[in-house]
């Protein structure tokens, strides 16, 4: 499933339906990946942005609470060995309560993140700003970043999550 940018559904029901489909549809149609990518840009601009698989998983075993949220490229066919690293760091996040969020292309991903070569994989860190309660440190997330929680909480246990398919760079 690709979430793309606009809504293009319609869906015919009945009316006491509507308002409980409404707001699951609110979500799904939101310009998620102009989020990402603005999530992205203010991460990056702030050092908080780790870019590339072994330099993610390197993070990630030092110190996995660091970390917001991993996005992760759909994988090309024929690289096992980078397939499998890529489904043991999904796996590591999500037991490390880390937002997984999965993207369209790797070559814009990489753009966005203006990097020459391209990257399947980069991982957003937290903002730290000290000694601060949970509550506190939920207010130190950007408003992309808010939307992003939202979104992967909305689908943190579905069986498959939707690919978000970004903007073009």
């Amino acid at each position: 499933m690709v979430v793309e940018e606009t809504c293009t559904m319609h869906l015919d029901m009945d009316m006491d339906l509507d308002l409980e489909l409404e707001i699951d549809l609110a979500m799904e149609c939101a310009p998620i990946g102009r989020t990402v990518k603005s999530a992205l840009i203010r991460a990056q601009s702030e050092s908080r942005v780790i870019v590339g698989l072994s330099a993610a998983i390197n993070v990630l075993s030092k110190s996995p609470e660091g970390s917001l949220f991993c996005l992760m490229a759909v994988p090309k066919d024929g690289d096992s060995a980078t397939h499998m690293h890529e489904v043991l760091l999904e796996a590591f996040c999500y037991e490390n309560d880390i937002y997984v969020i999965k993207v369209d292309d790797a070559t814009k991903l990489s753009r966005i993140l203006g990097q020459e070569t391209v990257e399947s994989c980069c991982l957003v860190q937290k903002t730290w700003a000290g000694n601060l309660q949970d509550e506190e440190e939920e207010d130190k997330l950007t408003k992309a970043e808010n939307q992003l929680v939202d979104y992967c909480e909305a689908h943190w246990d579905a069986p498959q999550h939707p690919i978000v398919q970004l903007p073009a760079v």
